[in-house]
């Protein structure tokens, strides 16, 4: 079942949308050659206790890991697609590019959001990797409209990133938040218009683009961590994510910088 959130809620949500936000810009900052990807989460631990929220990936423990998420965040390096575990010997090095997602919870609501920042100086082509991904989920919020459907958001998506020439993570999908870190609706990056659930007032999600170089084919690791998810081919991946509330005048992004 696809909840709503009361507006009272979503200021709430909001203002864990802020903290979130400003805790990503903290640890993108901090993503420099010679940083580890424990370095990272390090300072992701440091920075909730700061704000008064809960990591709520720390522990969390889905059906399809073999133990609960030993990190605050997930660091996810150029191959590495999501879900990245941080460790001391993930050095970053220039020219990288590093995933960082995660999901707080303030006053007993969630929200869940990432982003993909270069380190140092990056090629042209992970420029345009990077800028595609992130114009890639504008669109894709754009058409999270009252009355439209989750195809529509989808395909916003998926057009736009197949028109520069890109591909999509079709295996892993955006999904409603905020009682919970994963709730209904799912929400693919590929898809066709006028399809799936309708959008409604209350409703928010967690829209997130995730893009690749290359192909679009990607493995999980089962036999190392249990978490991390790689490309097939070896070429890099970027992921850009809101949480977004479904509001009279359109969607609201909540996991935005306000101060």
């Amino acid at each position: 079942m696809i909840t709503k959130k009361t507006s009272e809620e979503i200021q709430t949500l909001q203002a864990a949308g802020n903290i979130l936000a400003t805790i990503l810009h903290k640890l993108g900052a901090a993503a420099v050659p010679g940083a580890t990807a424990l370095d990272l989460d390090d300072l992701a631990m440091e920075l909730v206790a700061e704000y008064q929220v809960e990591p709520v990936l720390l522990g969390y423990h889905p059906s399809f890991a073999p133990r609960p998420y030993p990190a605050a965040a997930c660091i996810s390096v150029n191959d590495c697609v999501q879900h990245g575990i941080p460790t001391a010997d993930i050095v970053f090095k220039e020219g990288d590019v590093v995933n960082i997602d995660m999901s707080i919870a303030h006053e007993g609501l969630i929200v869940d959001s990432g982003i993909t920042v270069p380190v140092g100086t990056v090629a042209p082509d992970v420029r345009k990797l990077l800028d595609v991904t992130r114009e890639a989920l504008a669109h894709g919020i754009n058409a999270a409209q009252p009355g439209n459907r989750i195809g529509d958001i989808s395909h916003a998506i998926q057009t736009f990133v197949e028109s520069r020439g890109l591909s999509l993570v079709e295996v892993l999908c955006g999904h409603g938040v905020g009682y919970a870190v994963h709730e209904e609706p799912t929400i693919p990056n590929l898809g066709r218009p006028g399809t799936g659930p309708k959008i409604e007032v209350g409703h928010v999600y967690a829209i997130e683009p995730i893009v690749n170089m290359g192909s679009a084919d990607v493995y999980f690791d089962d036999e190392g961590d249990g978490y991390s998810v790689f490309t097939k081919d070896g070429s890099w991946s970027a992921h850009f994510e809101h949480t977004v509330a479904i509001t009279e005048n359109g969607p609201l992004i909540l996991t935005k910088r306000r101060s």
